[in-house]
């Protein structure tokens, strides 16, 4: 039964075991997990939201990025600094500082830092779950901006085998292009 509060008796009552969350990506209580040579910060996880998204704050060095890929679920990046290439469905575009982009769920997309500066973007995903891939599949490093230790090649070849076997569990696939 759905109680009556400030006469809307389409809302249920406020959760009281949810709390107000607070985070400061530069604390050192912060999740900080370095991954494909980015280095991804979570400020809000999905578990206290009851899952139904997350952020993340990444700081993508000059050459990083993730490879291609799609998800079962929205993902909106907010760019703060520096300036992305971003290919969806094949088509590249430039985003800089102050641009929001929406990728929806499912399509083909990538993005990557071809300049020469540190890019920093905030990155929303509805439902959460990707919070959880990247602390599964990254390594945890001290701060926000610290990198993730560099891998030889036989390491990087366990890591995307190990991140191919995991996305499916978090409802990402790996691709050959976006």
């Amino acid at each position: 039964m759905v109680e009556k509060i400030s006469g809307n008796p389409l809302l249920p009552p406020d959760d009281l075991n949810r709390v107000l969350g607070f985070a400061h990506a530069d604390s050192e209580t912060a999740q900080h997990v370095g991954l494909v040579g980015d280095t991804y910060t979570i400020t809000v996880a999905g578990k206290d939201t009851g899952n139904r998204f997350c952020v993340i704050d990444m700081h993508v060095p000059p050459g990083g990025g993730p490879p291609p890929h799609r998800h079962e679920f929205e993902e909106t990046f907010i760019l703060l600094d520096g300036e992305m290439e971003v290919t969806f469905r094949g088509d590249r575009s430039t985003v800089r500082a102050g641009d929001t982009i929406n990728v929806p769920s499912n399509a083909p997309h990538q993005f990557h830092n071809a300049s020469s500066k540190p890019a920093r973007m905030i990155c929303i995903c509805s439902p959460s779950g990707n919070d959880e891939f990247f602390l599964e599949v990254g390594v945890p490093v001290a701060t926000r901006t610290t990198p993730p230790p560099e891998l030889d090649e036989q390491q990087r070849i366990e890591f995307m085998e190990r991140a191919k076997a995991l996305a499916p569990k978090y409802r990402t696939e790996l691709l050959d292009k976006a």
